[in-house]
């Protein structure tokens, strides 16, 4: 059973916030929720050259994007590296790491005659015994590892796992420009930190037994830790750019809604039965580790999109026209929230399946006039049905209530009148509205756009169509 006193999410500023990495924070806040703990963001830059601000802000945006509120933090490695040196200090002192003086060349060279024989690449310990320290020399920190036994640790989602101790070599600490190494400082962080339960990737349990060793050295208790499966594309290999987007942000920018991205993430290798949707209020009542499969995730794009068009239909129409806003923007319309926008959402809730194709199906309500497409107009358009619309136009005029129920019962009453069908009218009425073939059901359109502009819209294409198109 795990301890979730306090646990962390600590990823790299080294890019965006990845899929997965979006995955293990929300894991770890969704325990930290359950059991009213503490979640500490803590940002891994000690890669200094790597690492940017840039990164940082897109870590953060995606953070605030999902809904993953932390605790404490961020706190970032590089305002830490006085504490790590007190702590490699330590274990100089007491024997338990040494100065390594060997050079990158000299290194490289044992390390390719360890292969050309067969052996495993790891370092040969040749400064291991030196008894004086020289401080003129450049030199690395290195563990002083032990060299037999097993190191062992239960993994929540693994279960038991160990690690012969010869496989595993002298790491490095420090590096000879003075700034610590990632296994080290992640171990004093978790540590003094308090961090009970460490769950990341299982890129990282490769890593454990030398921190578990490290944490030993130092005389620290050690923590819980959860290996999360990876996530791979649809080939079953590891997700990258050739599977599609692999940043959260892009998926926003696609016009995703957090709560899918949050649904889909914990859905790859967390399951409750057959349940598929499921509230945030849900997933903090029911999501365990314990329950976590061993088992890669597959990353499913048309299921992502699925669960977003069951968050489009089902969401709050202010809020979403709230989010639709910069979608529209960037198809060069210009709204903003209120009632009329709530209105155009409400109509195109059950037909959207992303952000992005609400704002190309909304174009029409904000445009002057729309254009007549050629191929529906040859498909769906014949001149006996230009006079139907323009009586049909002319009764709109005088329509006392113009909403959705009134403007049905006038063309219904218009073509019990005629016997003209409102399947042969309706399509050159929707075209004429929304320049197109298909959209939302024509009342409710005339309804969201008013008397005004639905009177002149059909106007203006029994004008244009007049003359160009032929008896059917």
């Amino acid at each position: 059973m795990m301890n979730a006193d306090r646990l962390r999410f600590a990823p790299s500023p080294t890019g965006h916030l990845h899929i997965g990495g979006a995955r293990t924070a929300l894991f770890n806040w969704l325990l930290a929720r359950k059991h009213g703990t503490t979640l500490v963001l803590r940002i891994e830059d000690t890669d200094v050259a790597r690492s940017t601000r840039q990164s940082i802000d897109a870590i953060l945006d995606a953070m605030e994007w999902l809904g993953l509120d932390y605790d404490e933090g961020p706190i970032y490695q590089t305002d830490r590296f006085d504490m790590y040196r007190e702590y490699v200090a330590k274990l100089l002192s007491e024997g338990k790491a040494y100065r390594c003086y060997c050079s990158g060349e000299t290194l490289e060279a044992k390390r390719e005659q360890a292969l050309a024989s067969g052996a495993k690449p790891k370092y040969d310990g040749t400064c291991r015994q030196l008894q004086e320290a020289d401080e003129s020399r450049p030199y690395v920190v290195r563990f002083h590892a032990p060299q037999g036994g097993q190191t062992l640790f239960n993994d929540l989602i693994k279960g038991p796992v160990a690690f012969e101790n010869a496989e595993l070599d002298d790491l490095i600490i420090q590096r000879s420009d003075g700034t610590p190494t990632y296994n080290f400082v992640v171990v004093v962080d978790d540590a003094t930190m308090g961090i009970t339960t460490v769950i990341r990737g299982d890129d990282h349990v490769n890593n454990t037994p030398r921190q578990i060793l490290l944490y030993q050295a130092l005389g620290f208790p050690l923590p819980q830790f959860a290996h999360v499966p990876m996530i791979l594309g649809a080939d079953k290999t590891r997700l990258s750019k050739r599977h599609g987007a692999t940043g959260v942000m892009a998926y926003r920018d696609m016009g995703i809604l957090p709560e899918a991205m949050i649904n889909y993430l914990v859905r790859l290798g967390w399951s409750h039965g057959d349940q598929e949707i499921f509230s945030r209020e849900e997933l903090v009542r029911l999501f365990s580790i314990e329950q976590v499969g061993r088992s890669a995730g597959v990353f499913n794009p048309d299921k992502l999109i699925w669960l977003n068009s069951h968050y489009i239909r089902c969401g709050d129409p202010e809020r979403i026209a709230g989010l639709l806003v910069p979608f529209l923007t960037a198809k060069g319309v210009s709204a903003t929230p209120g009632p009329y926008l709530h209105a155009v959402v409400r109509s195109l809730q059950e037909r959207a399946r992303t952000l992005v194709e609400m704002a190309d199906m909304a174009r029409f309500y904000f445009l002057d006039g729309v254009d007549l497409a050629d191929d529906v107009v040859e498909k769906h358009v014949g001149s006996e049905m230009l006079s139907p619309v323009e009586m049909l136009a002319g009764r709109l005029e005088t329509l006392e209530l113009f909403d959705a129920e009134h403007l049905e019962r006038l063309f219904k009453g218009y073509c019990d009148e005629t016997g003209i069908k409102l399947a042969k009218v309706g399509p050159l009425v929707r075209l004429a509205l929304t320049g197109a073939a298909s959209s939302p059901g024509i009342f409710e359109v005339m309804a969201i756009l008013g008397r005004e502009r639905s009177v002149e819209r059909l106007r203006r294409a029994i004008k244009e169509l007049g003359s160009t198109v032929a008896p059917q």
